[in-house]
């Protein structure tokens, strides 16, 4: 036998041992108890950055999910066959996704990966491996059909019987997808919902279940709810219900981890592939799976101390000691029901002279009736205001806030304030949402200031567009605004305003040489938390730049916080109409690094 001849057959005996190891691999099959088991929601970003929660999908026939992974040849040859199976299926119902749990595809592999091969499906990105948990995932290339009405599985496994290991057919004899999505649109079931399919191995960094009940309550899980969560889950807190001890955590661990996984909390909604923010509230995957994993165990208490009892942290009455002017306002009475409009108060300010603030507290008195509140000053006649105001004062140079997820404290920058003037008054807006029994509130703002004229203004803008119309039932309405710095100025923080239909806004910031670079995408805005996204680092913004911001809203039956789907929606001020605000914080010129902040 020639050289040659050996190597041929030295590969040809490695592929077939290979396709044997492939071919019989000792995975069991799914048994019909686990296919009858209600699917968790879940929710993910995709491969673009978009959100998608899976019990969103609860009008639709059936959701087919396509696993998979980057540089799988099944999963690349299988595309064609399941862009077809959709061109057949959409439009009768059936939604269409790609899932990939892969530990070793990140977003912008798996995007590019998608492009190359014309992927045009929505690919959910599981980096915590949860979502696959939930769907007990071992392979890619395998299609997951779920029926909405149960949330269980009705059909697992291949596409066809086309495309093997190193091998396919030039078509199909059996066409297992078509047959499943055939049978649940003609209301019967599918007749072996399960078939063993052919992909690539998926590898899961925790699988061995029983190394969960091992997870330190003591020394894993409770220093992450005080680093993030207890601040809220406090004895009259924002949060409903409070994070005292083990026994009060354990009873709400189920729902902790549904809250988890669907990535309603913590509530943060900024997409980690964009920016960094010094308040950033949100779970690593690791500190995730920490907490999904170990109430997946039981939710067991190990050690002889409670970190959470011992957690005493509660924020003075003013964080950065007393105020140089307190404002309390005159007491507000809530009713039990029933729609608010705004409420606005009027107070002079009372000074002899003119100062500038350097920081601002909002002391909320009654967080479970109050929304937001809104300073905005009345300058004096004559008076230079610092921003053209002209729109709207409670738009650009609003001078104080405070909404739910809003910052506790706010310390401008250093060598910058928001000038008081002598003689000004101080305007107040309150919005109140009633909750079933007459309350009172009485807030008020503490600030502090200096008669020293800083170098810079510390000002707020606020780019919006009245001109939005969204129609009845509209799943995705998408417009927008800009705002153009025709001078260089320093970005530090941008807070997206929308009401019951906002659905995401992102801030895109176009340069004069033209390029562009996404500063904030909030793919799965929450009306329940008016989020503040403070710059890690303040953004030099060269003359000429322009900020684009585009808002997408939900006015379907789908959005739970929908009032009306029938109506159709305009600018207005109360909750039920819609605002496109794009907030941010900025100073005109460039930062000194003197004064300590990175230039970047």
């Amino acid at each position: 036998m020639t050289v040659n001849s050996k190597i041929i057959v030295s590969i040809a005996v490695g592929m077939l041992f290979l396709l044997v190891a492939c071919n019989h691999s000792p995975e069991p099959s799914y048994t019909p108890e686990e296919l009858s088991e209600e699917i968790s929601n879940f929710a993910l970003y995709d491969q673009d950055g978009d959100f998608h929660e899976l019990y969103y999908y609860s009008d639709a026939k059936a959701v087919v999910f396509f696993i998979h992974g980057n540089a799988c040849p099944i999963v690349r040859n299988a595309i064609p066959d399941l862009k077809g199976i959709r061109a057949d299926y959409a439009e009768k119902g059936i939604k269409f996704f790609m899932l990939n749990s892969n530990l070793q595809d990140d977003r912008k592999a798996i995007k590019a990966e998608a492009v190359d091969f014309d992927m045009d499906f929505p690919i959910w990105v599981d980096d915590a491996q949860l979502a696959g948990e939930v769907l007990k995932l071992k392979r890619t290339a395998e299609a997951i059909v779920l029926d909405p009405e149960t949330w269980t599985v009705i059909y697992r496994g291949p596409i066809s019987d086309r495309i093997g290991y190193e091998s396919q057919k030039p078509e199909a004899t059996e066409n297992y997808l078509r047959d499943a999505l055939d049978a649940q649109l003609e209301g019967l079931v599918v007749e072996k919902p399960y078939r063993k399919g052919k992909g690539c191995i998926i590898k899961f960094q925790h699988k061995d279940r029983a190394k969960f009940a091992s997870i330190s309550y003591e020394q894993e899980v409770a220093p992450i709810l005080v680093a993030k969560c207890a601040k809220c889950h406090v004895e009259g807190g924002i949060a409903p219900w409070a994070m005292k001890d083990y026994e009060s955590v354990n009873g709400w661990s189920h729902m902790m981890r549904e809250v988890l996984r669907v990535k309603r909390m913590p509530p943060w909604q900024a997409d980690p592939e964009h920016g960094h923010f010094s308040n950033d509230l949100s779970l690593t995957n690791k500190e995730l799976q920490t907490l999904v994993h170990w109430i997946d165990a039981g939710a067991i208490k190990d050690g002889e101390t409670d970190p959470l009892k011992e957690y005493t942290e509660r924020p003075e009455e003013w964080v950065l000691g007393e105020p140089d002017l307190v404002v309390s306002l005159n007491k507000e009475e809530i009713p039990a029901t029933g729609v608010i409009d705004y409420r606005y108060q009027e107070f002079e300010v009372g000074l002899d002279k003119d100062v500038w603030a350097t920081a601002l507290q909002v002391q909320p008195d009654n967080k479970a009736v109050l929304h937001h509140l809104l300073v905005s000053v009345i300058y004096p006649d004559g008076f230079k205001e610092p921003i053209d105001r002209s729109i709207s004062p409670w738009l650009d140079g609003v001078f104080a806030s405070w909404a739910p997820g809003g910052l506790d404290v706010e310390q401008f920058p250093k060598n910058t304030g928001r000038v008081l003037p002598k003689g000004s008054k101080l305007h107040f807006q309150l919005h109140y949402t009633t909750n079933g029994k007459e309350q009172a509130d009485q807030s008020k703002i503490g600030i502090y200031y200096t008669d020293k004229k800083p170098e810079k203004e510390f000002l707020i803008a606020g780019p919006s567009n009245f001109e939005i119309v969204i129609p009845p039932k509209e799943a995705l309405y998408v417009n927008s605004t800009k705002k153009r710095f025709d001078e260089e100025v320093t970005l530090y923080g941008l807070a997206p305003h929308m009401h019951f239909r906002g659905k995401s806004m992102k801030y895109t910031a176009t340069y004069p040489d033209g390029t562009s670079e996404i500063l904030l995408n909030v793919p799965n805005y929450s009306f329940n938390w008016q989020r503040y996204y403070n710059l890690t680092h303040p953004k030099v913004l060269p003359a000429g730049t322009v900020i684009h911001i585009e808002a997408a809203f939900d006015n379907s039956s789908k959005n739970s916080f929908n009032p009306n789907p029938e109506k159709t929606v305009y600018w207005g001020d109360m909750s039920f109409d819609e605002m496109l605000i794009g907030y941010m914080s900025f100073q005109y010129g460039r930062r000194s690094v003197a004064d300590g902040l990175s230039m970047q």
